[in-house]
């Protein structure tokens, strides 16, 4: 059996054939020209035939008419996309569908010129990336010739300072602090692709322990199994200094600590006080409930999406201050 040949794409060809009239009327009606008169039946006549053909405006060629692309890319980090990161991208999607434009999102895994590459197809008006891309990216897209790449390269080109990585874990840091906890471990996730973002918030946790006069927090990968995770908390336990309470990468990470104590007859916090990130649903039917640092990351997206469609328009644009709401939900875990 031979292979089925892709369908054909819609064009104005079709729907003038479909409806009759001119290809310079059909033109006319379906990019919007201004200073034309048609008919009101005309223009329905028009669009009626588009709909009933399925007709998509095919983006290169409107790009090269109006001169800016719809299409806005989000690139992100090869991390595994979790609730906040989720609720951020539907929130900037929202926005800017409302001002006539189209969210992209990529998780970038190649170098430079295979971004460069990407954005040579897409023609987008802007680029954004939820961490600051290199020099070596920015210059690549710009030859590419893409008029907007934000936000601009770190001095360092390493992980930006960003809330939901050093911050949160200052935060956690902070809150067990506060509850008069001196010796403090961190629970680090074991997959790879979160080392960088991992490492990050475990300064944030060694920054806040030194400035409280405290030792460097212990850490260690704790896979999420229940057993692997109960010889973590047995190693701790037996360490010198034994920690009283553990920051976890986040959620997920934070109940799989909880389903190891459990294994081993401990319990939180009597025996060890934990707390996660990211407030997932999960997080409030923990045993016990557990207590986690959460961000609005709804509203960042939104704020990204409004700052990103003034940049278009010529605006100028702070990114560095735009920053969720980050706080601790307590529950009974600390």
């Amino acid at each position: 059996m031979s292979a089925k040949k892709p369908s054909r794409r819609v064009t104005s060809a079709d729907v003038a054939r479909e409806s009759g009239l001119s290809r310079a009327t059909v033109s006319f009606v379906l990019n919007d020209k201004p200073n034309q008169s048609i008919p009101p039946a005309t223009r329905e006549r028009v669009l009626q035939a588009a709909a009933r053909l399925g007709y998509v405006p095919y983006a290169p060629a409107r790009t090269l008419r109006s001169g800016r692309s719809d299409i806005v890319l989000f690139v992100l980090p090869p991390w595994p996309q979790g609730p906040a990161m989720n609720r951020l991208i539907d929130s900037a999607a929202g926005v800017l569908t409302e001002a006539g434009l189209t969210l992209v999102t990529h998780i970038h895994l190649g170098g430079p010129e295979r971004l460069a590459a990407l954005n040579t197809a897409l023609a987008p008006a802007a680029v954004f990336g939820m961490q600051p891309f290199t020099r070596q990216e920015q210059d690549a897209m710009r030859r590419a010739g893409v008029g907007l790449v934000l936000p601009q390269p770190p001095q360092d080109n390493g992980l930006a300072d960003t809330p939901w990585s050093s911050g949160v874990g200052r935060m956690q840091a902070e809150h067990l602090i506060t509850r008069g906890h001196r010796q403090i471990a961190y629970a680090l996730p074991d997959d790879p692709r979160l080392a960088e973002l991992a490492n990050s918030r475990l300064d944030g946790v060694t920054r806040a322990c030194a400035a409280a006069d405290l030792a460097p927090p212990l850490a260690a990968p704790v896979p999420l199994d229940a057993d692997q995770a109960a010889r973590t908390v047995s190693q701790w336990r037996n360490a010198a200094a034994p920690p009283t309470a553990v920051c976890a990468y986040n959620d997920e990470v934070a109940l799989a600590l909880l389903a190891g104590m459990r294994a081993i007859d401990l319990s939180a916090p009597d025996d060890l006080a934990v707390i996660g990130s990211d407030d997932i649903a999960a997080a409030t039917f923990a045993v016990p409930p557990l207590t986690t640092v959460a961000l609005d990351s709804g509203s960042l997206g939104a704020d990204l999406a409004h700052a990103l469609q003034r940049s278009l328009d010529g605006e100028p644009e702070d990114f560095s201050t735009l920053r969720p709401s980050v706080h601790v939900i307590e529950r009974r875990s600390t």
